[in-house]
């Protein structure tokens, strides 16, 4: 696809946005394109799947649009930069997971059944440590990528640990661990060094997630939650500060508290 034909279209598809970026990237296209890698835009993908994430939380149709735009851009980047690299193309990127798909689905694309949801789960499980070729329960473990969030990667970890049968009995078995923790913490602040008691509030943080998915709740949506109740209660408290002909910092620790407390009553 040229310039030319390109610029003469009203409406455009996946392989004209293929070719968008090879333009853009080819030597008398766009010098910063040109020069980008993988590592330089790493950042950038990261961003716009956050604001994906934004527009699915506030459930904006119009964000997600835009926003899933974004978010293919940087696979078909990332793709042309690996095909200027004779590394693989977007039609190995394509051709990989359409094949995973119909490998993971044998329920639908071949003669396995399932009896319901959780047995689609369980089976997807199976094929993924078989194809991953992971011998152990341990490498299954690890499959699951550092990258992420590290409370999201908590509770994933809590979860495949727990389908190995290695798990607390329920919430309250697991909060057991937590007071333990907390006490650990304590003493850690008391007597540890630096190192010690950033081992222990990582200890502790680890058992929360865990009482947490035996609650059913997801960390990650609930202190994402509480930021934002935070944020909601902090803006009250510094109306009611400036009501009152003060400013925060000219408050003392008694009159904030006196704040927050009332900011919690207009609840």
């Amino acid at each position: 696809m040229t310039k030319e034909e390109l610029l003469n279209k009203k409406e455009y598809c996946f392989d004209d946005l293929v070719s968008i970026i090879k333009i853009l990237r080819a030597p008398n296209g766009c010098p910063w394109d040109a020069e980008q890698t993988h590592q330089s835009i790493r950042r950038d993908l990261l961003e716009e799947t956050y604001e994906l994430i934004e527009g699915i939380d506030k459930d904006d149709a119009d964000i997600m649009r835009e926003e899933l735009g974004d978010v293919l851009l940087q696979v078909v980047f990332h793709a042309d930069i690996a095909k200027s690299e004779k590394r693989f193309t977007i039609d190995d990127v394509c051709d990989d997971i359409c094949k995973k798909l119909i490998v993971r689905h044998p329920h639908v694309f071949g003669d396995v059944t399932v009896s319901g949801t959780e047995n689609v789960l369980a089976n997807w499980d199976k094929i993924k440590r078989e194809t991953k070729k992971q011998q152990s329960d341990t490498e299954d473990l690890r499959s699951i990528t550092p990258s992420l969030p590290a409370l999201m990667r908590a509770d994933k970890l809590g979860k495949k640990a727990r389908k190995m049968g290695f798990d607390f009995d329920d919430a309250n078995d697991a909060m057991t661990k937590v007071y333990e923790e907390v006490d650990e913490v304590k003493d850690a602040i008391a007597n540890g060094t630096q190192e010690q008691i950033e081992e222990e509030f990582g200890d502790l943080l680890l058992s929360v997630v865990n009482a947490a998915r035996l609650a059913g709740v997801d960390s990650e949506q609930a202190l994402y939650n509480a930021n934002e109740k935070f944020l909601a209660r902090f803006q009250k408290v510094e109306t009611i500060c400036k009501a009152s002909g003060k400013t925060l910092s000219e408050s003392t620790r008694e009159e904030k508290e006196g704040f927050w407390q009332e900011s919690k009553k207009n609840q």
